[in-house]
């Protein structure tokens, strides 16, 4: 893992060196650095894991604000909630597949039901382990999360707006799940802007076509395809719904009022997720036609690169558009 993550700076210095070097930097790297920049300032912030070692520099530099739970995600949840007694904000950290199916009990009833600061931090999300074979796909955890009560579901779209989302979820009182992915993905920010939770990001103005999408890759999918609508005459608007749930209705409503087509994109399976999220709106007022892009609903038991599968699954710049028009046609 980076060394950027051991170097001491304060909140605002990790946001600065985040947005220089948001090309470089993993989601997961930024999160660590924020993470380790608020418990700095924060003596009560408690980070648990299950045996991760992006946090190897936190319990070294502060190892009593820090528990290794190791490969034990569901007691990992029971102890998080517990400590919110002394420690508030609690952050524990899991593989994505793990830290929300396996302990999705311990997280329904002692954390989203409690409504504790529990901040639940999953990395490798989507398929982005997908070379480890569907034990570790994570395509469910954007639904499962969504339908519990008090619960609010981030899935941020570049390395910058990871950090800034750290930032504000160990503000917001509540239980949270921060959706982060593994690799590297190119920026999809050109300027800095606030981040909110629960207000969506206009990427690009409402046009013919909506696009919404969540996390980095269905991001840039959505941008491409509106880049490319547009030198076919099409007009092709884009929000970026880094917060699932709360879901941003105002502009969702807002930015689809005049389109013929929503196409929604992300990295899980087309059920139950941000598409559901978005149908849901839309189909309350009689809005356009939804079109969802996202895995299948198939046992997706593939084994390869994370490009490769998205690629198999149809989350591409291709499909994007191809659904669009046929709608349009």
């Amino acid at each position: 893992m980076s060394t950027d993550i051991a170097v001491r700076r304060t909140v605002a210095e990790v946001l600065d060196h985040v947005w220089e070097n948001r090309s470089t930097i993993e989601s997961r790297n930024a999160y660590a650095m924020m993470l380790l920049a608020l418990a700095r300032e924060n003596p009560n912030l408690a980070c648990l894991t299950a045996d991760m070692n992006f946090e190897d520099h936190f319990a070294v530099e502060l190892p009593r604000q820090h528990v290794d739970l190791g490969i034990a995600e569901q007691n990992m949840m029971g102890v998080a909630a517990g400590m919110t007694v002394s420690a508030r904000p609690v952050f524990a950290n899991g593989m994505s597949p793990f830290a929300i199916a396996r302990a999705y009990e311990q997280i329904k009833i002692d954390v989203a039901g409690a409504n504790l600061p529990v901040k639940i931090v999953g990395t490798h999300a989507g398929l982005a382990s997908g070379h480890y074979g569907p034990t570790h796909h994570s395509l469910e955890d954007i639904g499962m999360t969504r339908m519990l009560p008090n619960m609010t579901v981030v899935a941020p779209a570049d390395a910058w707006e990871t950090a800034q989302a750290t930032v504000a979820i160990a503000e917001d009182p509540g239980p949270t799940y921060l959706r982060l992915g593994r690799q590297v993905t190119a920026p999809l920010y050109e300027e800095r802007a606030a981040f909110v939770l629960g207000r969506a990001r206009v990427m690009r103005e409402p046009g013919r076509v909506l696009f919404v999408a969540t996390g980095p890759h269905p991001n840039l999918v959505a941008a491409q395809a509106a880049r490319e609508l547009a030198v076919q005459g099409v007009s092709a608007g884009h929000l970026n719904m880094h917060t699932v749930k709360p879901l941003d209705r105002e502009a969702v409503l807002h930015a689809s009022a005049n389109a013929e087509v929503v196409v929604t994109i992300e990295d899980h399976r087309a059920l139950g997720g941000l598409g559901a999220a978005v149908c849901e709106v839309v189909a309350e007022v009689g809005g356009p036609p939804v079109r969802r892009i996202g895995v299948p609903d198939i046992h997706y038991d593939l084994v390869g690169g994370e490009e490769y599968l998205l690629h198999h699954a149809g989350i591409t710049v291709s499909n994007a558009v191809t659904q669009a028009l046929d709608v349009l046609a």
